[in-house]
C-alpha cells in the first residue's frame, strides 16, 4: 500500500546520463552489480557504526546480509540489504540528485569518448545510475533503522527525466533495489551469471553475500533400504518421500573476509583492483598501491590507493576526503581526513586500528595523540608508495601521476616541514636543460649537472612556458650554460617563497634584484660592468631622472645579452609579476610597483638613447626601453593604447 506519492524531476539532465551510461560506457555491463553491492555494503558499515553507541538499531535482525533473488517470472532482480537504509528526505537527496556538485562542469565534458566519459562516471560517484545499464525501471525501497514499518518510502523511476517518491509499509529494516531488466539483458536473471559476477567484483567485502540455493537432502544407502523394505510398507513410501524433497535456503557465496586484514602474498593484483573499486567506486584501476601491517607501539593496517585520474574536485580543499577509518575491523567513518594530510587529500584506501576506541567521535580523533601519530605513519606510508613508483625503470605511471597530482604535492613543501626532503625528492620541473615544456627534471638531476663552482638552484617563476622560455632575465645563464627550473604553476610562486633551499643549495631566482653568480660570474665581465657603470653615471642618472618616480633606480645590468633592459623588484621582498597576478585575480589592490631598471650598454637601442640630444626625444626612448621592459616581465601594460601611440611616434622619427 502506498501513500503520500509526488513526481519529481531529478536536479540535472538525467537522460542525457542515463542514456550515456546505458550506451557508451561499457560492454562488460555487470559493472552494474558491483556498484549496487558495494552500496549496500557501505549501508550495513554504516549500520554497524551506530551500533557502537545503540545497539538497539539492530532491533531484532543482527545478522546482517546483501541477498540476490531473480524472479525470472516477473524478469526483475533484487538487491537486498539489511543495512541502515534510507528516510524520505534522504532518498530524495541521494538518488533524486545526480553529481550534485559541479554540474556544469560535469555536462561541459560530457562527451563519446568511452575512455573520457567513464573516467567522469568515476569522478563523479554515480555509481547507482549503473542500474540502467541493464534496466529500463528501477525500484527503491528503503526502511531507515529506527523507523516503523509504515514509514519506509518508495523511489521508482525509468530513467526519463523524472521519477516518484512514496510512503511504503516494509516489514524489515534497510533497502531493496529492484531492477525491472530489459530484454537483453536476461542473462542477469540466472544463478550462474550472478555468482561469476560477485566472485569477480565482491569477493572481497566483508558482508556476506547470499542467494537462494536449492538444497537436495542425501539419499539414504539403498542397501539399508532394502533390508527394511520387508519390515513395513508403509514406513518405507515415507522414506521415498523424504528422500525426493527439496528446499531453497540462503547461501553465501562470497568469502566475506576483509581484504586488507589478509596477508599481502596472498592478494591477487586483480583482488587489490577490484577492492580499490568498491572503496572508492571508481571505475579504471589505480595507479599504485601500498598494503601495510604494523606492529609495536601502535597496532595498525593501511592500504593505500593512488588513484589513475584526479577528481574533478581536486582543488576544492573543502572536499571530503580521506581513509575509510575501521576499528579492529568494526567500520567507524568514511572520509577520515584526520589520517591524511592535505596535499595527499587523492590518496584512497582504509585504515584499521586496533588501539583507537571504539567510541571515537570526530572531535576526539583531532586532539588525539595516536591520531597524530597514525596520520605521520600514512603519510609516511605514502610517500613510500609515490617514491617507489618515481624510482621505477618505467616511468609511465609516474608521469601520468606527475600530471595529475604535481601540483598538489608542491603543497605539502610547505604544509609538512617534517617530509620536506621526501617531498622534494618527488618534486619535477621544466628546466632550460630540455627543449621542451614537460616536467620531467628531478632536484637530483638538476644538482647532479651542476657545475663544479655552481652552489645555488637556480629557478625562473612566469605564467606559462613559453613566457619563461624566451625570458631575457635566461640570458646571461644560458650564455655560461647554467640550467634554469621554469616554474609555470600558481602555487610555485607561493612554494619558492616559503622554501629557501635543498640538500644545502639555495633556491635563488633569476630576477632576484640582488642575484650574485658568485664564483660562476666571469671576473673580466664583472670588471667591465663596474667600469661601465662608472664611466656612464651621468647618462645613468639621467635616465633615471627621464623616468621620474617610475623608478628607483637605473643600473647596468649584469644578466642581460641580447636584450636592452629588464625590471627587478625592490630589496629581497620583490613582488614577481607572475604573484602581482595571482594576487590580482584574487580581487586584492596593490599598490603600484616601482622598479629598478637594468640597462645592457651594449645593446643598439641603449646606445641610440645614449646618443639622443633632444631633451623630449631622450624621454621617450627612454620610456620606451621602460615599456619593453616590464612588458617582457609582466606580459602586459597597464596602459596600451599610450605605449602603442609612443611607440608609432619614435618609428615615425616625430
Amino acid at each position: 500500500m502506498t501513500e503520500n506519492t509526488e513526481k519529481r524531476g531529478f536536479q540535472t539532465e538525467v537522460k542525457q546520463l542515463l542514456n550515456l551510461l546505458a550506451n557508451s560506457l561499457y560492454s562488460n555491463k555487470e559493472v552494474f552489480l558491483r556498484e549496487l553491492i558495494s552500496n549496500a555494503s557501505d549501508a550495513i558499515d554504516k549500520l554497524r557504526f551506530a551500533a557502537v553507541q545503540d545497539q538497539s538499531v539492530y532491533g531484532d535482525d543482527s545478522n546482517l546480509h546483501i541477498r540476490l533473488s531473480a524472479d525470472k517470472e516477473k524478469k526483475t532482480l533484487t538487491i537486498s540489504d539489511n543495512g541502515i537504509g534510507m528516510t524520505r528526505d534522504q532518498i530524495c537527496e541521494h538518488l533524486g540528485t545526480i553529481a550534485k556538485s559541479g554540474t556544469a562542469d560535469f555536462f561541459k565534458n560530457l562527451s563519446g569518448d568511452q575512455a573520457k566519459d567513464s573516467q567522469l562516471i568515476g569522478q563523479f560517484g554515480v555509481g547507482f545510475y549503473s542500474s540502467f545499464i541493464v534496466a529500463d525501471k528501477v525500484t527503491v525501497i528503503s526502511r531507515a533503522a529506527g523507523a516503523a514499518p509504515d514509514q519506509a518510502v518508495c523511489w521508482e523511476s525509468d530513467g526519463t527525466g523524472e521519477y516518484t517518491v512514496s510512503t511504503v509499509t516494509k516489514a524489515d529494516r534497510g533497502t531493496d533495489v529492484i531492477l525491472s531488466l530489459k530484454e537483453d539483458d536476461k542473462e542477469y536473471l540466472e544463478d550462474w551469471t550472478l555468482r561469476n559476477a560477485v566472485t569477480k567484483y565482491s569477493d572481497h567485502i566483508s558482508v556476506p553475500v547470499e542467494m537462494l540455493e536449492t538444497v537436495k537432502p542425501e539419499k539414504k544407502d539403498d542397501d539399508k533400504a532394502e533390508d527394511k523394505a520387508e519390515d513395513n510398507a508403509e514406513e518405507k513410501a515415507e522414506d521415498k518421500k523424504e528422500e525426493t524433497a527439496e528446499y531453497t535456503e540462503w547461501k553465501q557465496i562470497n568469502e566475506a573476509k576483509a581484504l586488507w586484514i589478509r596477508s599481502a602474498k596472498d592478494i591477487t593484483d586483480d583482488e587489490y583492483k577490484e577492492f580499490y573499486k568498491h572503496i572508492s567506486h571508481d571505475w579504471d584501476d589505480p595507479l599504485t598501491w601500498a598494503h601495510n601491517h604494523v606492529e609495536g607501539a601502535q597496532e595498525y593496517t593501511s592500504l593505500l590507493y593512488v588513484p589513475k585520474h584526479a577528481p574533478w574536485d581536486l582543488f576544492n580543499r573543502e572536499q571530503k576526503h580521506g581513509l575509510k577509518l575501521y576499528v579492529q575491523r568494526v567500520f567507524i567513518m568514511d572520509d577520515a581526513e584526520q589520517f591524511m594530510p592535505g596535499y595527499l587529500r587523492f590518496v584512497k584506501g582504509v585504515l584499521d586500528s586496533n588501539d583507537l576506541p571504539l567510541n571515537v567521535s570526530r572531535e576526539i580523533l583531532q586532539d588525539s595523540k595516536l591520531t597524530s601519530k597514525l596520520k605521520s605513519g600514512c603519510t609516511k606510508k605514502a610517500l613510500q608508495m609515490i617514491g617507489k613508483m618515481a624510482k621505477d625503470e618505467n616511468q609511465d605511471n609516474y608521469k601520468t601521476f606527475w600530471k595529475e597530482y604535481g601540483s598538489v604535492m608542491k603543497e605539502g613543501l610547505v604544509e609538512d616541514y617534517d617530509n620536506r626532503e621526501e617531498i622534494f625528492d618527488l618534486m619535477r620541473y621544466a628546466s632550460t636543460h630540455n627543449d621542451n615544456s614537460e616536467q620531467n627534471v628531478s632536484l637530483q638531476d638538476y644538482i647532479s649537472r651542476m657545475p663544479e663552482k655552481q652552489k645555488n638552484i637556480y629557478f625562473l617563476t612566469a605564467s606559462t612556458y613559453a613566457a619563461a622560455a624566451s625570458s631575457p632575465y635566461l640570458e646571461t645563464f644560458k650564455k655560461k650554460g647554467i640550467e634554469v627550473l621554469l616554474m609555470t604553476e600558481r602555487v610555485d610562486e607561493w612554494v619558492m617563497n616559503q622554501v629557501t633551499e635543498y640538500k644545502e643549495k639555495k633556491f635563488v631566482s633569476v630576477t632576484a634584484s640582488d642575484l650574485d653568480l658568485g664564483d660562476l660570474e666571469d671576473k673580466e665581465e664583472k670588471e667591465k660592468q663596474e667600469n661601465q657603470a662608472k664611466e656612464n653615471e651621468d647618462f645613468l642618472k639621467k635616465v633615471k631622472e627621464a623616468l621620474g618616480e617610475q623608478v628607483t633606480d637605473v643600473k647596468v645590468t649584469n644578466r642581460l645579452t641580447d636584450t636592452p633592459s629588464c625590471v627587478i623588484g625592490q630589496g629581497n621582498q620583490m613582488m614577481t609579476a607572475q604573484m602581482r597576478r595571482i594576487l590580482e585575480a584574487s580581487g586584492q589592490t596593490l599598490p603600484d610597483e616601482k622598479y629598478t631598471l637594468e640597462i645592457n650598454l651594449d645593446h643598439d637601442l641603449v646606445k641610440h638613447l645614449a646618443a639622443e640630444t633632444d631633451e623630449n626625444r631622450f624621454k621617450d626612448w627612454a620610456q620606451l626601453i621602460l615599456d619593453e621592459a616590464i612588458l617582457a616581465d609582466q606580459g602586459a601594460l597597464k596602459e596600451p593604447a599610450r605605449y602603442v601611440k609612443l611607440v608609432n611616434s619614435l618609428l615615425l622619427n616625430k
